[in-house]
């Protein structure tokens, strides 16, 4: 079934690639080698979702998998020679601004290639609502979110890219926080926050304490 989805996906001229964007624990060997058939005439890439290095956090946002999980599936893509990329989220409940940061170090000490960074913002109609409404948990401020993702990139290893910096709402969805429908003034923003600081991706990335969780 997956084949022939793939297949189907790729019978475009103008078709280049195939991106693939799943949970860890949605794959086996059998998956990921079939994708790699792909690698010879195409740009192959999957996307794991991680969110986060901590296992409570991930059990407290019910991911449904754990953060070994998810570490044996990235060295399973990588033994099959594929590109990864993985999916986190700043500003999770019950996280701070160390545990983020811990984050950021355990992906630098994975055979990742690229990285996506999410702001948490809460859809209307689902449980992080509910906890949002009764005041259980709160929003970043676009400065507290501008200032971690900076101090996320310092200790993340420059040869990770980066392939997004805040995440896309739907305007209909959102319910908070508000700003996170100003992309371009956020990414502006952080671009700003980098040459103020005078830092850069990687800056202050130390390889011996990458691959660490908490």
């Amino acid at each position: 079934r997956l084949k022939a989805l793939y297949d189907e996906a790729l019978d475009h001229d103008d078709v280049v690639g195939l991106s693939v964007a799943t949970r860890p624990d949605c794959v086996d060997r059998s998956i990921l080698e079939l994708l790699s058939t792909y690698q010879r005439r195409y740009l192959v890439c999957i996307e794991f979702g991680l969110q986060s290095s901590h296992d409570k956090t991930l059990h407290r946002i019910n991911r449904g998998h754990d953060v070994s999980c998810f570490e044996q599936s990235v060295h399973l893509a990588n033994a099959c020679g594929l590109n990864v990329c993985a999916h986190v989220i700043l500003g999770l409940p019950g996280e701070d601004r160390h545990m983020m940061l811990q984050t950021a170090r355990f992906l630098s000490g994975l055979p990742i290639q690229a990285i996506k960074i999410h702001l948490l913002y809460v859809i209307k109609r689902t449980p992080l609502a509910d906890l949002y409404e009764k005041r259980n948990f709160h929003c970043l401020k676009r400065s507290e979110y501008v200032n971690l993702v900076v101090d996320f990139l310092e200790v993340l290893s420059s040869d990770i890219v980066i392939q997004r910096l805040t995440g896309d709402p739907v305007k209909s969805e959102l319910l908070a926080p508000v700003w996170a429908m100003e992309k371009s003034k956020t990414l502006r923003l952080i671009q700003e926050n980098l040459e103020r600081r005078d830092t850069w991706q990687g800056r202050l990335y130390r390889r011996s304490t990458a691959g660490t969780c908490g």
